[in-house]
């Protein structure tokens, strides 16, 4: 079951303000405004080539805003850094799999993990700070068992199903300690079976990590049954935000996204 809506007099995790960017004429996102609020699960849905993506990129810091604030926890993080807004608690997954597909799948979430650790990749790598590597394997394994890969630990990422990287690249985003994870497209190649299993495991996470998530997804269903709130973005335009009930019947939802009888 979902969990209540959060108080309205709480203050939000995350506050996007006239979030804007252009690439030359096109305008990906445009003046797009909406609160995350603490421990919600937060959906982003509209067709392809709304804006999804690009919005996430301008949250995490991979693209600068042309113009518009974020806030996270009341700070201004506003074009900072991807690996500083990482270590403040933001942790994604990408629509297209961005693993280290040489390296194994404990590989994978340990170099995660070394981003807050005091002695950084390098010490790991060569050896120095060995209580803390030690600490960093051990929970490396934990989020693995976690997503159901343990007995994979060793495996190279390239060599992983496609559903199985999806989880390989919760486990990692995980592994950064994120207060806010944003999830991109987590149920792309999975089939029916596995997607009713995301929804339990996100609710899951969610209440064991003490998380915020937002969600981008393209099955509706599922997201219609895992979100507290839904905003929903057409051509980098906010259309409609609110419950999943109260987004199904926007006409301008049905006629943008959902399809009109």
């Amino acid at each position: 079951m979902s969990a209540p809506a959060p108080s309205p007099a709480r203050e939000p995790v995350l506050r996007a303000e006239g979030l804007t960017r252009r690439f030359g004429g096109l305008v990906a996102v445009g003046d797009v405004s909406f609160d995350v609020m603490p421990g919600e699960i937060f959906g982003l849905i509209g067709p392809n080539g709304a804006g999804k993506t690009t919005l996430f990129n301008l949250m995490t810091g991979l693209t600068p805003p042309s113009s518009g604030r974020l806030r996270f926890e009341g700070r201004d993080v506003t074009g900072l850094a991807p690996h500083r807004i990482a270590t403040l608690g933001l942790g994604r997954t990408f629509q297209n799999i961005r693993l280290f597909r040489g390296l194994s799948a404990l590989e994978n979430v340990k170099i995660a993990q070394h981003a807050r650790t005091r002695a950084g990749l390098l010490a790991g790598v060569l050896g120095g700070a060995r209580e803390e590597e030690r600490q960093v394997e051990a929970r490396a394994w934990d989020l693995l068992d976690l997503v159901g890969l343990a007995n994979r630990a060793g495996e190279d990422a390239g060599n992983f199903s496609y559903g199985d990287q999806r989880r390989l690249e919760i486990a990692r985003a995980l592994a950064l300690d994120p207060k806010v994870l944003l999830l991109d497209e987590p149920a792309a190649g999975m089939n029916s079976a596995e997607k009713h299993g995301l929804t339990e495991f996100i609710r899951d996470v969610r209440a064991r990590f003490d998380l915020t998530v937002m969600v981008i997804e393209h099955h509706v269903p599922l997201v219609m049954n895992l979100c507290d709130r839904i905003a929903v973005l057409n051509f980098g335009q906010l259309i409609a935000m609110g419950d999943p009930a109260s987004v199904q019947r926007d006409p301008k939802v049905i006629e943008a996204y959902l399809g009109a009888e």
